[in-house]
């Protein structure tokens, strides 16, 4: 197994991310941005990290408890870390058309700290404008 998670397929700094969840908005069960070929929709409930994270697939984020062990559980693997454990889930993800999402510590003091990682889905990213 290779010691590093791969590469970001998109990197956002704290402002693009917040820009970004400004950007949406949730109509059931389907997340999509509020204004789009010239139609907007208005804000309802705000999209936070919280409900976003309803839409990925997997998550490792210090705003929001993405469960890592439980996701590790759910693909039937073990590890004996919990990076060992989001590389197993970032491999797992990739392997079934996910990209990896990655944002960037808001202060640049925390520049050492990990940044929050999302597994989501390339459709999603794609209808949300994030390739």
């Amino acid at each position: 197994m290779n010691d590093q998670t791969p590469t970001p397929s998109i990197i956002l700094t704290a402002e693009q991310w917040q820009a970004f969840l400004s950007s949406l908005y949730e109509r059931g069960d389907k997340l999509d941005l509020r204004e789009e070929g010239g139609v907007y929709h208005p804000r309802k409930e705000k999209v936070d990290a919280y409900v976003f994270s309803g839409h990925a697939e997997a998550l490792r984020s210090e705003e929001v408890d993405g469960d890592v062990w439980g996701t590790l559980e759910d693909i039937e693997e073990t590890a004996s870390t919990e990076e060992e454990a989001w590389q197993k889930i970032v491999a797992f993800y990739l392997g079934r058309g996910c990209v990896l999402m990655e944002v960037e510590p808001e202060e640049p003091e925390d520049a050492g700290d990990a940044a929050d990682q999302w597994l989501i889905s390339e459709p999603l990213a794609r209808r949300l404008g994030l390739l």
